[in-house]
């Protein structure tokens, strides 16, 4: 029996694989666009058949570029895999300008406003936080003691607790039961959240950003630590700061505020700087900050949300947990979403540089003017020759679940990926931990590790973060709503805790890129306003690392 159609995908016409939609079974017949044969396997979803006949070397090809060569002769009908491919991109260089595009049809946006936070540097935020942030490793445990004084007083003690499924663990064990008896028991969690009454209305949360950094580093790393931070205190999601120093540690005040400086020269939020040495004992640092905080935290209480047009929104754009569906569905679904906003004036950020590995040139091709692309072509080159340098390079990126549902090499993950910045021009090329000052599309140097490339994303001034996941990942943000958008349906009704947006709806035919990517914008504006809050910010999944700027990929 035949596939239909819809079992199947050819992403390009330039392509020599098909994509499974669903499970395929071993002699099922394909037929397309005249070409008839059968499959030599068994295809699970999301994997990849090659539709001709494929030699030793012989490139393969998706969404129109090089993303492997092929190890073993494949037949027709033959699996891409890791037995059959190995990775192998495009070689890029500085061509000329490819700069058209089509903007989509932005009617039904025209004119409309979220309801944020106004700063002084003209940004709006969609959330108004205070951070707590230590500029050395040292000081985390004093961090923490204003985490354990603060949090639940002030109201902003939200996740969900387990203590009383310990509590029935316990009953289980005091009663004699076995070990196996325990492991069997039905227990009843709780689902209720601790919710106090928040003493300041209109502050969203305080923020606690402990870190393993600031001193026993280089002092590149230093320097690259002072700038992420500021770029925290900077954000138009963060109502002010308050900065625990040790003194001695290489990340010093003097080079926060030089950082602070350099993204907003007139700053002017309340920002509390202690330095433990200075001060003298634990009990008069902790005194100073609780009352500093606290006189900062009634300040910024005074701003509440007002209309700002949607050219204020800077969207981080992020994958994690992909898939063989996250090219085909959400990832171009956020890419159309990324292409309405630039349309209507505002910014977005495509990061993650170890997965633009194999579109180099198209990217490079669609930067505004040659200086940029040398730039970012410069920053691939660079970032790849000193992972492969330590033994790994871009090839390495996939991991083993990625490989298991189709990703099968770094190209082929990567080329899918790109897809979320859509296809307006590049108006800016950014190293970490740099800040968007440009509206339109901007790439960001990050690794491709999930919270080190969405803590940077929120430095560089995202105030709403879309991440598309195939798997499923738990990953959040402190101070910036990160919304969760599935490739697959099967996975956002395995995970609904963590899923906002579903894009399997694409795969199963129900629903355009387009009209996908219209949906994503609305949430979007409903999230800016604080009408919706994502299940990242309901679970308080406040992920936070740094990047040392070392091969992490």
């Amino acid at each position: 029996m035949s596939p239909d159609k819809h079992s199947f995908l050819h992403i390009h016409p330039k392509d020599n694989v098909l994509v499974a939609l669903q499970d395929l079974k071993a002699g099922a017949g394909i037929d397309f666009e005249g070409e008839n044969f059968v499959l030599t396997t068994d295809i699970a979803a999301k994997h990849k058949f090659s539709m001709v006949e494929l030699q030793p070397e012989d490139p393969i090809t998706m969404y129109g570029v090089l993303v492997g060569k092929a190890t073993q002769h494949i037949p027709k009908g033959g699996p891409i895999s890791t037995q059959t491919i190995r990775h192998a991109s495009g070689e890029f260089h500085l061509s000329k300008r490819k700069l058209d595009w089509h903007k989509p049809e932005t009617g039904k946006f025209e004119g409309r406003t979220f309801m944020g936070y106004h700063r002084p540097d003209g940004s709006a935020g969609t959330g108004n936080y205070w951070i707590v942030v230590p500029l050395v490793f040292c000081e985390n445990r004093n961090i923490n003691v204003l985490k354990d004084a603060l949090t639940e007083k002030l109201g902003y003690k939200k996740a969900k607790s387990y203590e009383s499924d310990v509590d029935q663990l316990i009953s289980l064990y005091q009663s004699g039961k076995s070990v196996e008896e325990i492991i069997s028991a039905d227990i009843k969690s709780s689902e209720e959240e601790t919710k106090s009454k928040r003493l300041f209305k209109n502050i969203d949360g305080i923020k606690f950003l402990t870190h393993e950094m600031g001193c026993g580093c280089t002092r590149s790393d230093a320097q690259t630590l002072c700038g992420l931070i500021a770029g925290y205190i900077t954000h138009p999601n963060v109502a002010g700061a308050t900065i625990l120093s040790l003194g001695c540690q290489n990340a010093q005040v003097s080079i926060l505020q030089q950082e602070i400086k350099v993204r907003d020269a007139n700053f002017s939020k309340p920002l509390v700087i202690l330095e433990q040495q200075k001060t003298g004992t634990e009990t008069e640092l902790m005194q100073q900050a609780l009352k500093q905080t606290f006189a900062g935290l009634v300040q910024a209480n005074q701003n509440e949300r007002r209309p700002a047009p949607l050219s204020k929104l800077c969207i981080g754009l992020e994958c994690g947990g992909s898939d063989g569906f996250s090219g085909i569905s959400a990832n171009p679904a956020l890419g159309y979403a990324s292409d309405l906003l630039v349309s209507l004036g505002g910014s977005v950020i495509l990061s993650e540089f170890p997965e633009l590995c194999g579109v180099e040139q198209e990217l490079s091709d669609r930067c505004v003017d040659e200086e940029k692309a040398n730039y970012f072509m410069s920053l691939m080159k660079t970032y790849n020759a000193r992972a492969e340098a330590d033994g790994s390079g871009f090839y390495a990126n996939p991991s083993p679940g990625n490989i298991r549902d189709g990703l099968i090499t770094d190209a082929i993950k990567s080329a899918g990926a790109a897809k979320k910045g859509g296809t307006s021009p590049v108006t800016d090329v950014l190293d970490y931990p740099a800040k968007v000052s440009k509206p339109g599309l901007n790439l960001l140097c990050t690794p491709g590790s999930d919270v080190e490339s969405t803590t940077a994303e929120v430095a560089a001034g995202a105030n709403v973060v879309l991440f598309t996941t195939g798997l499923g990942t738990p990953t959040g943000n402190p101070v910036t709503p990160v919304i969760k958008l599935s490739t697959n349906t099967t996975m956002a009704v395995k995970m609904p805790d963590i899923i906002d947006i579903n894009c399997g709806t694409i795969i199963e035919g129900e629903e355009t890129i387009q009209q996908a990517g219209e949906r994503i914008l609305e949430y979007v504006i409903k999230v800016a306003s604080g009408e919706a809050e994502p299940k990242a910010v309901q679970l308080g999944q406040d992920d936070w690392i740094p990047w040392k700027r070392g091969i992490s990929l």
